[in-house]
Protein backbone atom coordinates (compact mmCIF):
# COMPACT_ATOMS: atom_id res chain seq x y z
CA UNK A 1 0.00 0.00 0.00
CA UNK A 2 1.60 3.24 -1.03
CA UNK A 3 0.59 5.88 1.96
CA UNK A 4 1.45 9.23 2.06
CA UNK A 5 1.90 11.12 5.38
CA UNK A 6 0.63 14.87 6.31
CA UNK A 7 2.31 16.46 9.61
CA UNK A 8 0.29 19.04 10.49
CA UNK A 9 -3.70 19.72 10.07
CA UNK A 10 -4.00 23.51 9.38
CA UNK A 11 -5.29 24.12 6.06
CA UNK A 12 -2.89 23.47 3.92
CA UNK A 13 -1.73 20.04 5.71
CA UNK A 14 -5.97 19.63 5.62
CA UNK A 15 -6.42 20.58 2.03
CA UNK A 16 -2.99 18.76 0.39
CA UNK A 17 -4.84 15.36 3.03
CA UNK A 18 -7.78 15.98 0.72
CA UNK A 19 -6.44 16.11 -2.88
CA UNK A 20 -4.33 12.98 -2.25
CA UNK A 21 -7.20 11.10 -0.40
CA UNK A 22 -9.82 11.81 -3.60
CA UNK A 23 -6.72 10.68 -6.20
CA UNK A 24 -7.06 7.14 -4.25
CA UNK A 25 -4.15 7.38 -1.69
CA UNK A 26 -4.55 6.56 1.89
CA UNK A 27 -3.42 9.42 3.84
CA UNK A 28 -2.04 9.60 7.37
CA UNK A 29 -2.08 13.20 9.40
CA UNK A 30 -0.30 13.75 12.10
CA UNK A 31 -0.81 16.83 14.14
CA UNK A 32 1.19 18.37 17.01
CA UNK A 33 -2.25 19.40 19.34
CA UNK A 34 -5.14 17.41 19.84
CA UNK A 35 -7.84 19.26 17.52
CA UNK A 36 -6.33 20.39 13.71
CA UNK A 37 -6.83 23.54 12.42
CA UNK A 38 -3.84 24.66 13.15
CA UNK A 39 -4.12 28.66 12.94
CA UNK A 40 -7.43 28.69 11.65
CA UNK A 41 -8.61 26.95 15.08
CA UNK A 42 -5.92 29.06 17.24
CA UNK A 43 -5.12 31.65 14.74
CA UNK A 44 -7.97 33.74 13.55
CA UNK A 45 -9.49 35.98 15.94
CA UNK A 46 -11.79 34.85 18.72
CA UNK A 47 -15.24 36.45 17.85
CA UNK A 48 -15.05 35.41 14.08
CA UNK A 49 -17.09 32.69 14.82
CA UNK A 50 -18.59 32.76 11.21
CA UNK A 51 -15.26 31.78 9.58
CA UNK A 52 -13.98 29.70 11.94
CA UNK A 53 -17.07 27.59 11.73
CA UNK A 54 -17.53 27.62 7.82
CA UNK A 55 -13.40 26.26 7.78
CA UNK A 56 -14.19 23.50 11.05
CA UNK A 57 -17.06 22.07 8.65
CA UNK A 58 -14.99 21.53 5.51
CA UNK A 59 -12.24 20.12 7.95
CA UNK A 60 -14.37 17.83 9.11
CA UNK A 61 -15.51 16.80 5.36
CA UNK A 62 -12.12 15.79 5.11
CA UNK A 63 -11.81 13.75 8.16
CA UNK A 64 -14.57 11.68 6.90
CA UNK A 65 -12.74 10.40 3.97
CA UNK A 66 -12.39 6.78 4.87
CA UNK A 67 -9.02 6.79 3.21
CA UNK A 68 -8.22 10.04 5.12
CA UNK A 69 -6.16 8.73 9.00
CA UNK A 70 -5.44 11.38 11.59
CA UNK A 71 -2.97 11.17 14.83
CA UNK A 72 -3.53 13.96 16.79
CA UNK A 73 -1.64 14.94 20.19
CA UNK A 74 1.73 13.94 18.60
CA UNK A 75 3.96 16.25 18.35
CA UNK A 76 7.10 15.68 16.31
CA UNK A 77 10.98 16.90 16.22
CA UNK A 78 14.31 15.95 17.34
CA UNK A 79 13.37 17.05 21.26
CA UNK A 80 10.22 14.81 20.88
CA UNK A 81 9.57 11.35 21.07
CA UNK A 82 8.92 11.16 17.39
CA UNK A 83 11.28 12.17 14.66
CA UNK A 84 11.46 12.31 11.13
CA UNK A 85 13.06 8.97 11.14
CA UNK A 86 10.40 7.35 13.17
CA UNK A 87 7.79 8.52 10.05
CA UNK A 88 10.29 7.02 7.23
CA UNK A 89 10.14 3.89 9.74
CA UNK A 90 6.22 3.38 8.87
CA UNK A 91 6.98 2.94 4.88
CA UNK A 92 5.42 6.23 3.63
CA UNK A 93 5.28 6.93 -0.12
CA UNK A 94 5.46 10.40 0.42
CA UNK A 95 5.86 12.98 3.55
CA UNK A 96 4.19 16.65 2.73
CA UNK A 97 5.26 18.65 5.93
CA UNK A 98 2.63 21.59 6.69
CA UNK A 99 3.74 22.03 9.99
CA UNK A 100 3.64 25.70 10.03
CA UNK A 101 6.27 28.18 10.80
CA UNK A 102 6.16 27.59 14.30
CA UNK A 103 9.31 29.77 15.62
CA UNK A 104 9.38 33.36 16.43
CA UNK A 105 11.05 35.98 14.91
CA UNK A 106 13.40 37.88 17.67
CA UNK A 107 15.47 40.78 17.89
CA UNK A 108 18.05 39.29 20.17
CA UNK A 109 17.37 42.72 22.38
CA UNK A 110 19.27 43.34 25.69
CA UNK A 111 16.82 42.57 28.43
CA UNK A 112 14.25 40.01 26.45
CA UNK A 113 14.05 37.91 29.19
CA UNK A 114 11.81 40.30 31.14
CA UNK A 115 8.49 39.62 32.84
CA UNK A 116 5.92 40.97 30.85
CA UNK A 117 7.77 40.00 26.94
CA UNK A 118 5.98 38.11 24.63
CA UNK A 119 6.24 36.77 21.05
CA UNK A 120 2.66 37.75 19.02
CA UNK A 121 2.26 33.94 17.99
CA UNK A 122 2.54 32.78 21.82
CA UNK A 123 0.20 35.56 22.98
CA UNK A 124 -2.50 34.62 20.23
CA UNK A 125 -2.60 31.28 20.98
CA UNK A 126 -3.15 31.61 24.75
CA UNK A 127 -5.98 33.73 24.50
CA UNK A 128 -7.46 31.71 21.60
CA UNK A 129 -7.08 28.76 24.23
CA UNK A 130 -4.31 26.47 22.67
CA UNK A 131 -2.62 24.64 25.58
CA UNK A 132 -0.64 24.56 26.77
CA UNK A 133 -0.33 28.00 26.31
CA UNK A 134 -3.84 29.05 27.49
CA UNK A 135 -2.20 27.73 31.30
CA UNK A 136 0.97 30.19 30.84
CA UNK A 137 0.87 33.57 31.99
CA UNK A 138 0.62 35.87 29.45
CA UNK A 139 -0.66 38.71 31.85
CA UNK A 140 -0.71 42.64 30.46
CA UNK A 141 -0.27 45.85 32.48
CA UNK A 142 -1.76 49.34 31.75
CA UNK A 143 0.85 50.56 28.97
CA UNK A 144 1.18 47.82 25.91
CA UNK A 145 3.58 48.42 23.62
CA UNK A 146 3.18 45.84 20.25
CA UNK A 147 6.06 45.60 17.70
CA UNK A 148 4.74 45.53 14.16
CA UNK A 149 1.76 47.17 12.07
CA UNK A 150 0.21 44.09 10.59
CA UNK A 151 -3.05 42.16 10.92
CA UNK A 152 -1.53 40.28 14.35
CA UNK A 153 -0.71 43.51 15.58
CA UNK A 154 -3.76 45.01 15.32
CA UNK A 155 -5.99 41.51 16.53
CA UNK A 156 -3.38 41.71 19.65
CA UNK A 157 -4.60 45.36 20.04
CA UNK A 158 -8.10 44.57 19.67
CA UNK A 159 -7.66 42.29 22.63
CA UNK A 160 -5.70 44.35 24.90
CA UNK A 161 -8.38 47.10 24.36
CA UNK A 162 -11.51 45.77 24.19
CA UNK A 163 -11.97 41.95 24.61
CA UNK A 164 -9.53 40.81 27.28
CA UNK A 165 -10.87 39.74 30.70
CA UNK A 166 -9.99 40.98 33.75
CA UNK A 167 -8.61 44.14 31.37
CA UNK A 168 -6.56 46.92 32.90
CA UNK A 169 -5.39 48.43 29.73
CA UNK A 170 -5.30 52.13 29.89
CA UNK A 171 -2.81 52.68 26.66
CA UNK A 172 -1.49 51.04 23.61
CA UNK A 173 1.04 51.86 21.50
CA UNK A 174 1.66 50.03 18.18
CA UNK A 175 5.74 50.76 16.84
CA UNK A 176 6.73 50.62 13.51
CA UNK A 177 10.37 50.64 12.28
CA UNK A 178 8.89 52.26 9.07
CA UNK A 179 6.65 54.85 8.03
CA UNK A 180 2.79 56.02 8.38
CA UNK A 181 2.45 54.93 4.68
CA UNK A 182 3.77 51.45 4.74
CA UNK A 183 1.79 49.75 7.49
CA UNK A 184 0.55 46.40 6.59
CA UNK A 185 -2.59 46.06 8.32
CA UNK A 186 -6.25 46.06 6.46
CA UNK A 187 -8.62 48.37 6.34
CA UNK A 188 -11.30 46.16 7.90
CA UNK A 189 -9.00 45.31 10.73
CA UNK A 190 -8.17 49.00 11.83
CA UNK A 191 -12.19 49.76 11.53
CA UNK A 192 -12.37 47.54 14.81
CA UNK A 193 -10.03 49.67 16.83
CA UNK A 194 -9.92 52.61 15.05
CA UNK A 195 -12.12 54.66 17.43
CA UNK A 196 -9.32 54.62 20.15
CA UNK A 197 -6.80 56.76 18.31
CA UNK A 198 -6.48 60.25 19.33
CA UNK A 199 -6.85 62.39 16.27
CA UNK A 200 -4.47 64.92 17.85
CA UNK A 201 -2.00 62.50 19.05
CA UNK A 202 -2.22 60.92 15.77
CA UNK A 203 -1.42 64.41 14.16
CA UNK A 204 1.27 65.33 16.03
CA UNK A 205 2.91 61.92 15.53
CA UNK A 206 2.45 62.85 11.70
CA UNK A 207 4.33 66.18 12.22
CA UNK A 208 7.04 64.57 13.89
CA UNK A 209 7.88 62.58 10.89
CA UNK A 210 6.79 64.57 8.15
CA UNK A 211 10.54 65.35 7.23
CA UNK A 212 11.97 62.66 7.46
CA UNK A 213 9.30 60.68 4.83
CA UNK A 214 9.20 63.38 2.59
CA UNK A 215 12.61 62.72 1.44
CA UNK A 216 11.38 59.55 0.33
CA UNK A 217 8.61 61.44 -1.57
CA UNK A 218 5.97 60.34 0.79
CA UNK A 219 3.28 62.90 1.90
CA UNK A 220 2.05 62.10 4.87
CA UNK A 221 -0.34 64.71 6.07
CA UNK A 222 -2.97 64.35 8.27
CA UNK A 223 -5.95 64.25 5.78
CA UNK A 224 -4.20 62.34 3.42
CA UNK A 225 -3.22 59.66 6.02
CA UNK A 226 -6.91 59.38 7.21
CA UNK A 227 -8.20 58.99 4.16
CA UNK A 228 -6.14 56.29 3.36
CA UNK A 229 -5.80 54.34 6.69
CA UNK A 230 -8.26 55.99 9.56
CA UNK A 231 -11.14 56.89 8.16
CA UNK A 232 -13.30 57.49 10.99
CA UNK A 233 -10.57 60.24 11.67
CA UNK A 234 -11.57 62.25 8.87
CA UNK A 235 -14.96 62.97 10.24
CA UNK A 236 -15.03 66.07 12.00
CA UNK A 237 -17.39 64.97 14.58
CA UNK A 238 -15.23 61.81 15.68
CA UNK A 239 -14.45 61.51 18.81
CA UNK A 240 -11.83 59.31 20.54
CA UNK A 241 -12.86 56.51 23.39
CA UNK A 242 -10.26 54.92 26.24
CA UNK A 243 -8.56 52.87 26.81
CA UNK A 244 -5.79 55.20 24.42
CA UNK A 245 -4.14 53.39 20.80
CA UNK A 246 -1.29 55.39 19.77
CA UNK A 247 1.14 54.58 16.91
CA UNK A 248 5.09 55.68 16.95
CA UNK A 249 6.91 55.55 13.39
CA UNK A 250 10.18 55.23 12.30
CA UNK A 251 11.19 53.49 15.67
CA UNK A 252 12.95 50.37 16.02
CA UNK A 253 13.08 48.66 19.61
CA UNK A 254 16.80 48.63 21.28
CA UNK A 255 16.83 47.20 24.37
CA UNK A 256 14.16 46.31 27.17
CA UNK A 257 14.83 47.98 30.75
CA UNK A 258 12.97 45.58 33.74
CA UNK A 259 11.87 47.01 37.10
CA UNK A 260 13.08 45.57 39.99
CA UNK A 261 10.83 42.70 40.03
CA UNK A 262 12.29 41.87 36.54
CA UNK A 263 8.99 42.81 34.66
CA UNK A 264 9.85 45.51 31.48
CA UNK A 265 9.37 48.97 32.50
CA UNK A 266 10.72 50.63 29.54
CA UNK A 267 11.61 50.36 26.29
CA UNK A 268 14.37 52.23 24.31
CA UNK A 269 13.75 52.97 21.10
CA UNK A 270 16.22 54.27 18.20
CA UNK A 271 14.59 56.74 15.69
CA UNK A 272 15.35 55.87 11.85
CA UNK A 273 15.61 57.62 8.91
CA UNK A 274 14.05 56.64 5.59
CA UNK A 275 16.08 55.87 2.52
CA UNK A 276 14.75 55.12 -0.70
CA UNK A 277 16.35 52.66 -2.66
CA UNK A 278 16.89 52.60 -6.21
CA UNK A 279 13.42 49.86 -6.56
CA UNK A 280 11.36 52.71 -5.68
CA UNK A 281 10.95 50.66 -2.03
CA UNK A 282 12.25 52.04 1.28
CA UNK A 283 14.52 50.71 4.19
CA UNK A 284 14.83 52.17 7.63
CA UNK A 285 18.27 52.71 8.76
CA UNK A 286 18.66 54.13 12.52
CA UNK A 287 19.88 58.03 12.82
CA UNK A 288 21.76 57.46 16.01
CA UNK A 289 18.77 59.02 18.52
CA UNK A 290 16.85 57.35 21.06
CA UNK A 291 13.82 57.17 22.81
CA UNK A 292 12.68 56.07 26.09
CA UNK A 293 8.40 54.59 26.99
CA UNK A 294 7.09 53.76 29.15
CA UNK A 295 5.63 50.33 28.55
CA UNK A 296 4.74 47.13 31.38
CA UNK A 297 3.89 44.87 28.65
CA UNK A 298 5.71 44.62 25.16
CA UNK A 299 4.21 42.08 22.08
CA UNK A 300 6.58 41.16 19.40
CA UNK A 301 4.34 40.93 16.22
CA UNK A 302 7.40 41.28 13.39
CA UNK A 303 6.64 37.43 11.80
CA UNK A 304 7.46 34.06 12.61
CA UNK A 305 10.56 31.61 11.83
CA UNK A 306 10.67 27.65 10.47
CA UNK A 307 11.28 25.44 13.58
CA UNK A 308 15.04 23.76 13.13
CA UNK A 309 13.46 21.43 16.05
CA UNK A 310 11.36 20.05 13.29
CA UNK A 311 14.34 18.14 11.65
CA UNK A 312 14.06 19.38 8.11
CA UNK A 313 17.19 20.36 6.60
CA UNK A 314 17.58 24.03 7.14
CA UNK A 315 18.68 26.94 4.07
CA UNK A 316 19.17 30.58 4.42
CA UNK A 317 15.89 31.46 4.92
CA UNK A 318 14.36 28.57 6.58
CA UNK A 319 13.54 25.13 5.64
CA UNK A 320 15.31 24.24 2.37
CA UNK A 321 13.47 24.14 -0.38
CA UNK A 322 13.57 23.94 -4.40
CA UNK A 323 13.27 27.32 -4.47
CA UNK A 324 16.93 28.00 -2.62
CA UNK A 325 18.40 25.51 -5.28
CA UNK A 326 17.13 23.56 -8.08
CA UNK A 327 14.45 26.06 -9.42
CA UNK A 328 15.40 29.94 -8.18
CA UNK A 329 12.34 31.09 -9.81
CA UNK A 330 10.14 29.13 -9.14
CA UNK A 331 7.93 28.22 -6.14
CA UNK A 332 9.74 25.16 -3.89
CA UNK A 333 7.61 22.52 -2.92
CA UNK A 334 10.33 20.07 -2.83
CA UNK A 335 12.55 19.38 -0.05
CA UNK A 336 16.41 19.94 -0.56
CA UNK A 337 19.57 19.33 0.93
CA UNK A 338 21.39 22.49 1.38
CA UNK A 339 24.41 20.46 1.40
CA UNK A 340 24.50 19.07 -2.03
CA UNK A 341 21.48 21.05 -3.25
CA UNK A 342 19.70 17.72 -4.13
CA UNK A 343 16.44 17.45 -3.67
CA UNK A 344 15.22 14.70 -1.10
CA UNK A 345 13.51 11.84 -2.35
CA UNK A 346 9.53 12.11 -1.51
CA UNK A 347 9.83 15.07 0.84
CA UNK A 348 7.55 18.14 0.17
CA UNK A 349 6.11 21.39 1.78
CA UNK A 350 3.21 23.34 1.58
CA UNK A 351 2.02 26.49 3.55
CA UNK A 352 4.00 28.56 6.02
CA UNK A 353 6.07 25.46 6.39
CA UNK A 354 6.79 26.08 2.85
CA UNK A 355 7.37 29.88 3.09
CA UNK A 356 6.23 31.39 6.52
CA UNK A 357 3.81 33.54 7.35
CA UNK A 358 2.73 33.99 4.18
CA UNK A 359 -0.91 34.41 3.21
CA UNK A 360 -4.43 33.15 5.00
CA UNK A 361 -6.38 30.25 4.66
CA UNK A 362 -7.13 30.70 1.09
CA UNK A 363 -3.31 30.84 -0.07
CA UNK A 364 -2.70 28.01 2.40
CA UNK A 365 -5.36 25.67 0.74
CA UNK A 366 -4.14 26.53 -2.65
CA UNK A 367 -0.63 25.71 -1.19
CA UNK A 368 -1.79 22.77 0.16
CA UNK A 369 -3.66 21.68 -2.83
CA UNK A 370 0.07 22.44 -5.03
CA UNK A 371 2.16 20.72 -2.88
CA UNK A 372 -0.05 17.28 -2.69
CA UNK A 373 -0.31 17.54 -6.52
CA UNK A 374 3.60 17.42 -6.52
CA UNK A 375 3.07 14.69 -3.98
CA UNK A 376 0.77 12.92 -6.12
CA UNK A 377 3.06 12.67 -9.03
CA UNK A 378 6.04 11.36 -7.22
CA UNK A 379 3.94 8.72 -5.94
CA UNK A 380 3.03 7.49 -9.41
CA UNK A 381 6.61 6.70 -10.14
CA UNK A 382 7.97 5.26 -7.05
CA UNK A 383 8.65 1.83 -5.65
CA UNK A 384 5.28 -0.01 -3.97
CA UNK A 385 5.96 0.42 -0.30
CA UNK A 386 4.35 -1.19 2.51
CA UNK A 387 2.72 1.48 4.36
CA UNK A 388 1.81 0.85 8.02
CA UNK A 389 -2.12 0.68 8.77
CA UNK A 390 -4.30 3.10 11.07
CA UNK A 391 -3.88 0.13 13.76
CA UNK A 392 -0.15 -0.31 13.60
CA UNK A 393 0.48 3.53 13.43
CA UNK A 394 -1.48 3.48 16.38
CA UNK A 395 0.89 1.19 18.10
CA UNK A 396 4.07 2.39 16.90
CA UNK A 397 3.40 5.71 18.21
CA UNK A 398 1.66 4.31 21.92
CA UNK A 399 4.92 2.18 21.89
CA UNK A 400 6.85 5.74 21.51
CA UNK A 401 4.89 6.83 24.82
CA UNK A 402 2.23 8.78 22.96
CA UNK A 403 -1.35 9.38 23.20
CA UNK A 404 -2.57 9.68 19.88
CA UNK A 405 -6.08 10.90 19.51
CA UNK A 406 -7.76 9.67 16.18
CA UNK A 407 -10.51 11.04 14.56
CA UNK A 408 -13.36 9.17 15.96
CA UNK A 409 -11.70 10.35 19.36
CA UNK A 410 -12.27 13.84 17.65
CA UNK A 411 -16.02 13.12 16.94
CA UNK A 412 -16.26 12.14 20.68
CA UNK A 413 -14.78 15.18 22.02
CA UNK A 414 -16.54 17.03 19.58
CA UNK A 415 -20.28 15.82 21.00
CA UNK A 416 -18.69 16.94 24.45
CA UNK A 417 -17.63 20.36 23.49
CA UNK A 418 -20.82 20.96 21.80
CA UNK A 419 -23.52 20.05 24.27
CA UNK A 420 -21.37 22.23 26.85
CA UNK A 421 -21.57 25.29 24.37
CA UNK A 422 -25.29 24.68 24.34
CA UNK A 423 -25.68 24.31 27.91
CA UNK A 424 -23.81 27.60 28.11
CA UNK A 425 -25.75 29.09 24.99
CA UNK A 426 -22.37 30.07 23.41
CA UNK A 427 -21.54 29.88 19.70
CA UNK A 428 -18.91 27.44 20.32
CA UNK A 429 -16.80 25.73 23.52
CA UNK A 430 -13.23 24.32 24.18
CA UNK A 431 -11.33 22.79 26.86
CA UNK A 432 -8.03 25.01 27.25
CA UNK A 433 -6.31 21.76 28.52
CA UNK A 434 -4.57 18.72 26.88
CA UNK A 435 -5.96 16.71 30.13
CA UNK A 436 -9.45 17.96 29.65
CA UNK A 437 -9.82 16.89 26.32
CA UNK A 438 -8.15 13.60 26.88
CA UNK A 439 -10.93 13.08 29.98
CA UNK A 440 -13.40 13.87 28.11
CA UNK A 441 -12.70 11.43 25.16
CA UNK A 442 -12.29 8.58 27.65
CA UNK A 443 -15.68 9.60 29.66
CA UNK A 444 -17.28 9.72 26.16
CA UNK A 445 -15.96 6.16 25.35
CA UNK A 446 -17.14 4.76 28.55
CA UNK A 447 -21.05 6.05 27.73
CA UNK A 448 -20.70 4.87 24.21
Amino acid sequence: MKGIFVVGAGPAGMFAARQMALAGYDVFIFNRDIKPGGLVEYGIYPVKEKMKSGLRKQFAQVLAMPNVHYFGNVQMGEDRALKIQDLQAMHPAAIVFACGAQGAKKLGLPGSDAKGVYAAKDFVYAYNQLPPYASMDFSTGKRVAIVGVGNVAIDIARWVLEDAPNRVTESVVVIARRGPLEVKFDEKEIEYVEQHVSRDELSAELERVRERCARCNQDVSAPKLFQEHFRKLANPEYVAVPPRLSFRFLSSPSAILADANGRIARLQVAENDLVLKADGSTSAVANGQHSELEVDTLIFAIGDEHDPKIGLPMGPHGYATDTDAVHPNEPGYQVVDPKTGTAIPGWFVAGWARKASTGLAGIARHDGEVSAARAIEYVKNAPETQTLNEREIVARLESLGLQPVTKEDLSLLGRVEDAIAQERKVPSFKFSKNEEMLQAIEEEQMRV
